[in-house]
């Protein structure tokens, strides 16, 4: 099967600033994509171009068998979008505005009916579902308008950082709501700034930064470029963290502020218990001591290491 998702050097300019210089990427049918990368790195903008709400300016893309701008009218009944800001309409209720959506996607009167009634049931705001939307919190704004993005039940779906906002209960809730809809088939590009979320959904990620993907895989393929497993172990005081330095020399890096000694795990399990050992030798006790494996946000980190920026305005 043909890629749900493609993109061919994507080139996007704003003034003389490149949002996307030669963007590449391909998302297998009935899969999850996570775009990581700082802000400013071209995640919004590819968004955009897939979704048909921006023509690049070089290269080509591809949607569920449509060119997106090519074929943009056609794309658009196949895709669902939701981006980092709640697009509801303040006036009408929760169930008016998914009623609307399903009638833009010529659902008919009594499926959009039926469809926003699951869909509010399936976010948790059937309590609030004839209440306007100008009186719903932030959270509850942004529930909507992801109920919103799956509507028409869409093959592919785009979801723009669609967790911000919302808490830990509805967030846990919206990812259980991603796997079902993964696992009946539907193809999602997931941009978010949460390591766990990306950790948790995402089969593949990729690692976005100045307008290009510097690094694709899975998270454990990912982790594992960073380096493998470390030992980290955090000092009782100043002076027996520059003791455990001295002890655990040459690989040793210290975090002066966290009182913390990380190095690495060449031989797994037996290096932790070696540098015990060391330090029990030398009569330094430690506060913690452990086995760590790296995190997307080491990932994030060494992979992106800069200050972020905004990304340009259309």
């Amino acid at each position: 099967m043909p890629p749900a998702i493609t993109a061919e050097g994507l080139v996007k300019k704003y003034g003389d600033v490149a949002a996307l210089d030669g963007l590449d990427l391909a998302v297998p049918e009935g899969t999850v994509l996570g775009l990581l990368g700082p802000n400013g790195a071209g995640k919004t903008t590819t968004v955009r171009i897939l979704t048909t709400l921006l023509k690049p300016d070089a290269g080509r893309a591809s949607v569920a068998g449509f060119d997106v701008v090519r074929d943009a009218d056609k794309l658009r009944p196949h895709i669902g979008a939701s981006g980092q800001y709640a697009a509801v309409d303040d006036h009408l209720t929760g169930a008016e505005n998914l009623e609307m959506v399903g009638r833009l996607y010529h659902l008919g009167t009594k499926r959009s009916k039926a469809r926003a009634r699951e869909l509010l049931e399936r976010f948790d705001l059937t309590e609030a579902a004839d209440r306007p939307v100008q009186g719903y919190s932030g959270g509850m704004r942004r529930r909507l308008d992801l109920a919103g993005a799956l509507v028409a039940s869409p093959p592919v779906l785009f979801l723009d950082e669609p967790t911000t906002g919302l808490d830990p209960r509805a967030r846990a809730g919206l990812w259980d709501v991603i796997a079902e809809l993964v696992a009946a088939g539907t193809t999602l590009l997931l941009t978010t700034q949460y390591m766990e979320e990306a950790d948790r959904l995402a089969h593949r990620i990729a690692v976005v930064d100045h307008g290009g993907v510097i690094a694709l895989g899975t998270a454990d393929e990912l982790k594992d470029q960073v380096g493998g497993d470390r030992v980290e172990l955090t000092a009782t005081s100043t002076a027996d963290l520059a003791t455990i330095e001295r002890v655990l020399a040459p690989h040793a890096v210290t975090d002066d502020t966290a009182l913390r000694v990380t190095l690495p795990a060449f031989r797994g399990a037996a290096s932790l218990n070696d540098a015990l050992s060391k330090l029990a030798a030398e009569g330094v006790a430690v506060r913690d001591a452990g086995l760590r494996r790296p995190t997307l946000d080491d990932v994030f980190l060494t992979l992106t290491g800069h200050e972020t920026t905004k990304e340009p305005s259309r």
